[in-house]
Formats: C-alpha cells, structure tokens, sequence
C-alpha cells in the first residue's frame, strides 16, 4: 500500500505517516543535528529496537536503549527520574532526539521525558500497537500518572513526526487489537460517520490487521486527531471533543487500578456517555443502539459492574476535565455532532450508569 503523509497543523507542524515497511523513515524524522538519540522502548519491543538501533548507528547516531516497565507502570516519576539519570549520564544534549516505541504509555512516558528535559527536547513516535496509532503518539500530549489520577502530570510537547507502520499490527494480540478499535470507533461518532459506516458493512475486515480496510480506517482516526489537535493544541476548546468516552472511560481504568485496557474503558465510556445524552433529552436512542451495536460487533465491552457508583463518581470528580468538582461530559447531538455537557443532574447520571450496569462482569 502506498504511504500517507498527514500533517498535523500549528505553531511546529509536523508529519504523520501511515503505511507499511516504513522503519527506514526513522533516521529522516530524527534529522541530521542529532548526535544521539535515546529509545524508549517496552518489554515487548526489545528484539526490534535492536534491530533500530544497529540501523541508527549505521547512519552515524549514538544510541542508547532505555526499557520502560510494562503498561501504565511506566508512567510515574520513578521511571521518569531514571530516564533522566540516563540522559544526565549519556550529556544528552539539546540537539539530540529520543526515540518512543512501543504502545500508548510508551508514547506518553517518552514524550513527557522529553518535554521535562532541558525544558524540552526532540522526540519521535513509533508506536507500534492500534491504540498508540491513533491516539496517544498523534497531538503532542504527554503525561504520567500519580495516586490522584491517569495523566494528571504531563506537559503538551509537539513531535517531530509519527511514523505508524502497519506491519507492527500483525503481531499484536487480538485483545489488544480490539481495544485501539475503540479510539477509531470514537473518531466516527465525533467527526466522521464514514469510519461507522465502513465497521458496520464488514467488521471482519475492519478488524483484521492485514486488511486495506483497517489501513484505511487508521488513516481516517488519524485525520481527525490531526485536524482537531492542530487546531488546539493545548486543549483549549475544540480539542476536547477527543475525550468522547473517556471521563468515565478513565474512572474506570483508576477504579479497576489500570488493570482495564484504555480502549476497552473508553468503549465502555461512550456507552455512557450516549445514555446520558440520551437521558438529557439530546440524543436519539437509535444512536445509542448503534453505539453498543458497533462496539459489541468489535468485541469490544459495553457494560461494567453494578456496584461501583461511589467510586466511580468520585475519580470523574478527581479527573483533569473536572472543572471546581463540576463534571464536565463530551456527548453529542448526533452522530459527527459533538458539545459540552457541565453538571448534569445526579439522577441523570445515575440513570445513565443504570443503563450501563445491567450485566454484571
């Protein structure tokens, strides 16, 4: 398949690209004013960057390999501060670049890394799973996380570039596969119905990672990311439509510990998100139906537990898009019709949680 170029718009644009076979851009998005670059990299992904690193050095960079713990465990201080020691050691200079590869906490860790180094250094993304394609590596936000909440520490930090090679997806587990589903599918309901349209005439081939239709999706996700993000980049109005799904989709990951994957969280986010639209009298219910229709076709969740309310209500309360304790809800009128919901009514919400913890896990 031939290679897309997307450019993410804004004060530093820079280029997404999307295809296959595409390792050998790496070298291109790190340029010639690099004297080393550091790779960051997860458990998974140690055979590949050796194979990156060998291929780095021909090209006449220093490299130095820096292994993140798995998932969401790489995203705290702890780890940070080692990466900084390593950069302290390596005089990683302001020039040089560091390399993420690996899935969204990879993306996220790394980026904020590099934002916190002399006040910012260069880096590029590889991600290497669905959900990194087409959300975490694509709008310059980075983040950690502490005992208050997911991504509550971080810093926006522009890219490079973004190189999402297809190829990676043909080894990723299915489960995790089914959860970066959940991103595109809420890039559908945000901005683009056409992403709707295409899972609901052959899911098979939308999920299947050697597929031209999955090729095709990740690129119309990316597009939307980039269209929105490079219209606000600090998330100060429109950017926010992104978080579709994921106040509650969050509040999940915290209460469950981060043991959810994101997407699955998110799939679930949205079903709420559309029952509580549906119950503040803005949305019909044949777009709720077709949001757990979808997702349901996806394999991906589409309800949680019964008993978890209090929790629950309290991390959305503690979540970043909280405003003075006030919840704050992107829902939509529509389909590709996105607004603002602030302080909805304790019985709607509650309502809305109902409708989303019929079936017990």
């Amino acid at each position: 398949m031939s290679t897309a170029r997307i450019t993410v718009a804004g004060d530093a644009p820079y280029p997404v690209l999307v295809g296959s076979g595409l390792m050998d851009q790496v070298a291109g998005l790190i340029g010639p004013n690099a004297a080393q670059v550091l790779l960051v990299h997860s458990p998974a992904m140690g055979a590949a960057v050796q194979d990156l690193q060998a291929s780095l050095r021909a090209a006449g960079y220093r490299t130095t390999g820096f292994e993140l713990p798995d998932g969401e465990q790489g995203k705290t201080i702890a780890v940070a501060e080692a990466a900084w020691d390593v950069l302290g050691e390596q005089a990683f200079g302001r020039q040089d670049v560091i390399l993420a590869v690996g899935g969204g906490a990879v993306t996220d860790a790394a980026g904020f890394i590099a934002a916190t180094w002399l006040r910012g250094v260069g880096v590029v993304h590889l991600p290497t799973t669905l959900l990194a394609m087409v959300d975490a590596a694509v709008g310059g936000k980075t983040g950690i996380n502490t005992a208050a909440g997911k991504n509550l520490v971080g810093a926006f930090h522009t890219p490079l570039g973004v190189i999402c090679d297809l190829d990676l997806l043909a080894t990723l587990p299915p489960a995790d596969l089914r959860a970066g589903m959940a991103e595109i599918v809420k890039c559908g309901f945000i901005a683009d119905e056409r992403i709707l349209t295409v899972i609901e005439a052959d899911v098979r081939a939308a999920a299947d990672p050697s597929s031209p239709v999955l090729a095709d999706l990740v690129r119309r996700a990316i597009t939307v990311k980039a269209d929105v993000v490079g219209s606000d980049l600090r998330e100060a109005g429109l950017r926010e439509i992104l978080n579709y799904g994921h106040t509650f989709g969050h509040a999940i990951e915290r209460v469950e510990n981060f043991r959810w994957r994101h997407g699955d969280a998110v799939a679930v986010g949205m079903v709420f998100a559309a029952e509580l639209a549906h119950r503040a009298g803005s949305l019909e219910g044949a777009v709720v139906h077709r949001h757990r229709s979808i997702l349901t076709a996806l394999g991906l969740p589409t309800a949680y537990s019964p008993d978890r309310w209090d929790q629950l209500s309290d991390a959305m309360r503690r979540d970043k898009k909280a405003r003075a304790g006030t919840l704050r809800f992107v829902v939509l009128q529509g389909v590709a019709a996105p607004v603002e919901l602030t302080g909805p009514e304790q019985s709607v919400l509650r309502r809305a949680y109902d409708a989303v913890s019929q079936a017990p896990l």
